[in-house]
């Protein structure tokens, strides 16, 4: 049966090193677990209901991949959108956490729509690809701020906006510490380096009576403070269109990457270069999305880290599917989830930046025309503290730059267009 559903022959591979490869991506990736309740948490929404939205959304995404696309990648909310959800659109807009989830669904909807009219294509193929790397750039910082704040490390400051915390404290000190464990292991190549730096922390926490453990393993909590309780209505506020557009954009940039640079690694790309069944892997994305936000979860999206299970490796469906039932059993875990303090994730926040400011290394820094624009895009996000403001001010400088260098053949109708609709937003809908 597994022969027939996967191909494994074709694809010179077998059971036993498809379950392998499942295992590794999956503890690369399973820091997930513990952050994406974190953060999601601060919006009032239920942690138990969100650590089983999580649970479910990897499990629903990484199986319909497996089994529909046949492709060793797996899926989870994403780090960077669950933040954007989070900090820009409840704590900074002042939407409420179901129009946030409104939101989320109705991009992967949109994403659905493009996918199945395969004008995905014309979108990315529009967009310069100096400027998504600005983007991803921007979220890498976006992250990192978020990641200093919440281990005490940058506090609030009236005269200057932000100062240093108590560095003596042990929140900050334990931050640094797991920080330090993740980048070290990381380079070691040690699987599971990012969750093997949060459970360090929280152990520590818990032995110095910083935080408490009330137990590792129970039934799985309640999903009904958050199942089906998005806001479609609320979602379509004029207000929120950036929003969703944001939301859209970052998930269809990352996940073609994503799927692109994982399938190159595994050789799965056909001679012209192209990746077969691609469109059956971004359904898989966009379903994943609006699974995950009438579960209660932020963007689900395709994860880099499924390259670990490739160098292990993986090759077919079954090793996404191997990482659905990981997840699933992951269920039972949710003391253990409710355990880890802010400090702790703070350090896997940090550490996914440090990988996303990677992103600036292919800029040619000698066009000025490609450089301001990129800078504006990266800089603009953590310090407005919105994904959509740094999309926006990235589109709107690259555009205007490029005109007034008298290098307008550059730009894409789609950029023209953006841009615009880029500038009526903000200029007047930016309440």
């Amino acid at each position: 049966m597994l022969e027939k559903l996967f191909q494994l022959k074709a694809h010179n591979t077998n059971v036993r090193t498809e379950i392998l490869a499942g295992l590794t991506t999956f503890l690369t990736m399973a820091y997930i677990l513990f952050v994406n309740p974190s953060i999601l948490a601060e919006t009032g929404m239920d942690h138990g209901a969100v650590f089983v939205a999580t649970c479910l959304a990897a499990a629903i995404g990484s199986a319909i991949m497996g089994l529909v696309a046949n492709y060793p990648i797996a899926l989870a909310p994403g780090m960077g959108l669950n933040a954007f959800f989070t900090y820009t659109v409840v704590l900074t807009m002042g939407y409420t956490w179901q129009t946030a989830l409104g939101a989320v669904f109705l991009s992967g909807a949109i994403f659905f729509l493009l996918s199945i009219f395969k004008i995905r294509e014309w979108i990315i193929h529009s967009i310069p690809l100096a400027l998504r790397a600005g983007i991803a750039a921007g979220i890498g910082l976006f992250l990192a701020i978020i990641a200093l704040k919440n281990a005490g490390i940058v506090v609030d400051n009236p005269a200057t906006l932000v100062g240093l915390g108590d560095l003596s404290a042990g929140g900050p000190l334990l931050a640094c510490l797991g920080f330090f464990v993740i980048a070290a292991l990381a380079y070691r190549r040690v699987t599971g380096a990012v969750m093997i730096g949060i459970l360090l922390v929280t152990g520590l926490s818990i032995i110095l009576g910083l935080s408490e453990l009330n137990g590792v393993v129970s039934m799985p909590p309640s999903l009904m403070p958050t199942l089906l309780q998005l806001d479609l209505a609320g979602a379509l506020d004029i207000g929120l269109l950036s929003v969703i557009f944001a939301f859209l954009f970052v998930d269809l940039f990352d996940t073609s990457g994503t799927l692109i640079g994982v399938a190159q690694k595994a050789n799965l790309l056909d001679k012209d270069g192209k990746m077969p069944r691609l469109g059956r892997a971004l359904l898989a994305d966009s379903t994943a999305t609006m699974a995950g936000a009438a579960l209660g979860t932020s963007t689900t999206t395709s994860y880099i880290e499924s390259a670990a299970g490739i160098s292990a490796g993986g090759r077919t469906g079954l090793t996404a599917c191997v990482v659905a039932l990981l997840f699933l059993l992951s269920l039972f875990f949710a003391p253990l989830a409710g355990a880890v303090p802010a400090y702790a994730t703070a350090p896997a926040l940090l550490f996914v930046a440090v990988l996303m400011m990677s992103s600036l290394a292919n800029i040619d820094w000698d066009d000025l025309t490609v450089a301001a624009p990129v800078v504006i895009a990266a800089l603009a996000m953590p310090l407005t503290f919105s994904i959509a403001n740094g999309i926006a001010f990235g589109f709107i400088a690259w555009t205007a730059i490029k005109l007034l260098a008298g290098r307008w053949r550059d730009l894409s109708p789609a950029m023209w267009v953006l841009s615009i609709l880029f500038v009526i937003k903000l200029g007047w809908f930016a309440g």
